[in-house]
């Protein structure tokens, strides 16, 4: 790897570039919580060559919004399932705005 393969994946949101200390820092959580998001399989984290946990900013981001749910007084399996429902939402609503701009878009007419 170059070292301009490197600096591209500073943009990628699946990059998975943050150590758990530095994850549970930047969330502003313990490691231990991260560890329970895992468990509960709302994140997945790679694994470094060490066998590391690394996450990606992505995963900060499910693990951010896990924390609020849960300093909120939301159980930590209720946070998870909350999140993974709301991503499922976010996906329909993606998929059916895709179906209506598709619905809307005038036909070619057909050719004879």
């Amino acid at each position: 790897m170059t070292a301009g393969d490197s600096f591209g994946r500073l943009d990628d949101d699946d990059y998975p570039a943050y150590t758990m200390g530095r994850a549970a820092a930047m969330v502003g959580t313990t490691q231990g919580f991260l560890r329970a998001l895992g468990e509960a399989r709302l994140i997945t984290p790679l694994r470094s060559d060490g066998g590391h946990r690394r996450y990606s900013r992505y995963q900060l981001r499910i693990a951010a919004r896990a924390r609020e749910l849960v300093d909120q007084g939301t159980p930590i399996d209720a946070a998870c399932r909350i999140i993974i429902l709301e991503d499922q939402l976010e996906e329909a609503q993606r998929i059916n705005a895709e179906y209506r701009r598709a619905s809307e878009s005038p036909t070619p007419p057909a050719s004879a």
